[in-house]
């Protein structure tokens, strides 16, 4: 008796699945954040509400949500184009941190002297908030732009560094063993043993880093000016705005998000899926 032929999965069934996928995924919480914004209607629709209705931010910060890009002037920018601005200074302070991080977790977790020696500073020195740290990069670069990064920079790097130093702590002795056996140096011993057997540990640090400089340049700008997203809604206080604060706030918490999915994403090709305990 002969076997009916083998046939592909049909399309209709592939896209069913599909779609099936996809509102498993999304319509929980499309269905929360409907239900928050009908609950957060009812509550501030009433006399005594301080707080605007999400109809009343649509009224009157239209033209933030459907327009981020629009340009009207140095000032009058699109919230899309001050969280640019934003993004640039990130990129700077976080690549610096995560470079340096990096390099000084690979040396208090291969060392003991400096474990010793720098280890304590370390945790000292994260426990001082960001803006603690901007009176001193404003009297030491005389400038906003580079004290904005240095506070990113000087933010981001504590989890980095710590991170790190736990996952090159944890190198089996195996894999130092065959290192010995190679006759690899410092540098080859650095790249192809502690780097890879680490980077599950260095990417948690990263992640970890990323939303600490979110917050911080958020929290920074607000302080030294400009046209970045922090500065944006001190700028609507002052002026009463508070329609165009929340949309602000509504920005900053996707855009956070989608820096954290980035870097997972990149830790999880990386490291293959391999997860740090």
């Amino acid at each position: 008796m002969a076997l009916p032929p083998l046939t592909a999965k049909p399309l209709s069934a592939r896209a069913a699945s599909w779609l099936g996928a996809i509102a498993v995924n999304l319509l929980p919480p499309l269905l929360t954040v409907a239900l928050l914004l009908l609950f957060w209607q009812i509550a501030a629709s009433g006399p005594q509400s301080s707080l605007p209705p999400p109809s009343k931010i649509w009224s009157e910060a239209r033209d933030l949500i459907v327009e981020p890009f629009f340009w009207n002037g140095s000032q009058d920018i699109g919230l899309g184009w001050r969280i640019l601005v934003s993004l640039q200074r990130v990129a700077i302070g976080f690549s610096l941190a995560a470079v340096i991080g990096v390099l000084l977790g690979a040396l208090v977790g291969q060392s003991v002297w400096a474990m010793r020696g720098l280890d304590p500073v370390f945790q000292v020195l994260r426990t001082v908030p960001p803006l603690a740290w901007l009176p001193l990069s404003l009297a030491a670069f005389r400038d906003s732009q580079p004290s904005a990064i240095f506070v990113i920079f000087i933010t981001a790097i504590w989890p980095v560094i710590i991170n790190t130093a736990v996952g090159i702590r944890n190198i089996p002795q195996d894999y130092r063993n065959v290192a010995q056996v190679l006759r690899l140096n410092q540098l080859e011993f650095f790249f192809k043993i502690m780097v890879p057997s680490a980077a599950p540990y260095i990417f948690t640090g990263l992640r970890i880093g990323v939303g600490l400089s979110w917050l911080a340049i958020v929290a920074a700008e607000m302080l030294t000016g400009g046209v970045g997203i922090g500065f944006f809604i001190w700028d609507a206080w002052n002026s009463s705005r508070l329609s165009d604060i929340i949309v602000a706030l509504v920005y900053i918490g996707v855009v956070g998000f989608i820096l954290d999915r980035l870097v997972a994403f990149i830790g999880h090709v990386v490291t293959r899926g391999t997860q740090a305990n």
